[in-house]
């Protein structure tokens, strides 16, 4: 029986994210304005925003198509209605972001079918 699963039919794995160009240009953009909210989380000390903030920029720099539709999706969270990175970041970054992260995701939805 070959690998995969149990019926023995190989598993075709998932594509990975340098056959989709697009996808990482995008995931590579967000992850530069991750990096930038980060810094500025930092500047002020909002260690709410650091913590949240802080895994961001690699996610979105290496995660697989799975994994980076999981992180955009973790990254658009920070714009909730009652806790907001608005509240303490400047919209000169807060918004860029939020352009980014929902381009990704409208991206990955695409290539899905």
């Amino acid at each position: 029986m070959s690998q995969g699963s149990a019926t023995g039919r190989s598993r075709t794995p998932p594509p990975s994210r340098h056959e989709h160009p697009a996808i990482d240009e995008a995931g590579l953009t967000a992850a530069r304005h991750a990096d930038k909210l980060l810094a500025a989380a930092r500047e002020v000390e909002s260690t709410r925003w650091v913590a949240f903030l802080d895994p961001l920029p690699e996610h979105l720099r290496d995660d697989e198509p799975r994994a980076l539709r999981a992180t955009a999706v973790r990254a658009r969270a920070a714009y909730g209605p009652k806790d907001s990175v608005r509240d303490v970041l400047p919209a000169t970054l807060t918004e860029p972001f939020l352009d980014a992260i929902d381009r990704l995701i409208r991206l990955i939805d695409r290539s899905r079918g």
